[in-house]
């Protein structure tokens, strides 16, 4: 059975950081391309970040990109978004999401921001930012 569990979600004033994780059990986690998505009340859910299996490459919406890294260790089974700079606009709720294994390259980089590619998800990790 496939878990996505995330943590480090909390309450900051703008400008702050903060560091999401997602630990992974139940799949090959090598093999997966993890992602980030947020979502506001009464807004669809909304591409934040995701990265390949292979670690390479990367992708952001633009409205984080310079101010939020994903990475992923593998040894650990986990995924990151290490958020600098927040603003009002990034609170949400931040969801883990995993596609695989093994997502084509190709695949990839045309639709990493597509929920539906993405076979499991977290429930999700709740981030307030107040100005």
């Amino acid at each position: 059975q496939v878990q996505l569990v995330e943590s480090g979600g909390g309450s900051v004033q703008a400008g702050g950081s903060l560091r999401l994780s997602c630990a992974a059990s139940g799949l090959t986690f090598n093999k997966y391309t993890m992602a980030w998505f947020r979502q506001s009340p009464g807004t669809e859910r909304e591409f934040v970040a995701a990265i390949s299996w292979s670690g390479v490459p990367e992708y952001y919406t633009d409205s984080v990109k310079g101010r939020f890294t994903i990475s992923k260790e593998n040894a650990k089974n986990t995924v990151y978004l290490q958020m600098n700079s927040l603003e009002p606009e990034d609170t949400a709720v931040y969801f883990c999401a995993a596609s695989g294994p093994l997502l084509a390259d190709k695949y990839f980089s045309s639709s990493y921001y597509v929920p539906a590619i993405y076979d499991y998800w977290g429930l999700g990790t709740q981030v307030t930012v107040s100005s």
